[in-house]
């Protein structure tokens, strides 16, 4: 045997023994498995039921304060960005989102080729008020 083979086969006998090792126990018996499992709320002095038969009850006890309320994991807050103005915020999704539209003088979205004579005049327009450096 080449060595690259004996490599192969020590390598194929360690990854494979950590397998033969595990716990080769069945699964239990669908019978033995409860039928049921309820997750329930109790809101203030309200009990959880008692299981029925082989049922399992998951219960947790909320405040009364909570009963009518959106629960607590969907109130969070977005984090709103204020350093600068909503103006500002559009005009750069504004940008983003042209590039797929008609008259965008771009590759992407339908007609997109419509709009280079827009954003050449549109350029040449900033260029003379000074925003952009005019070389």
């Amino acid at each position: 045997m080449s060595f690259n083979l004996k490599r192969c086969a020590l390598l194929a006998l360690v990854v494979a023994s950590p397998l033969s090792a595990q716990d080769d126990t069945p699964p239990p018996a669908p019978s033995e498995l409860p039928e049921r499992i309820s997750f329930l709320v109790a809101f203030g002095e309200e009990k959880c039921r008692p299981p029925e038969g082989d049922e399992i009850v998951v219960c947790a006890t909320v405040p009364e304060s909570e009963r009518y309320r959106i629960p607590r994991e969907l109130r969070r807050k977005e984090h709103v960005v204020t350093d600068r103005s909503w103006a500002s915020a559009v005009e750069t999704l504004d940008r983003f989102a042209a590039d797929v539209r008609p008259n965008s003088c771009s590759v992407n979205g339908s007609g997109g080729f419509t709009g280079c004579t827009q954003a050449m005049l549109r350029d040449w327009f900033a260029a003379r008020r000074g925003k952009i450096n005019a070389n």
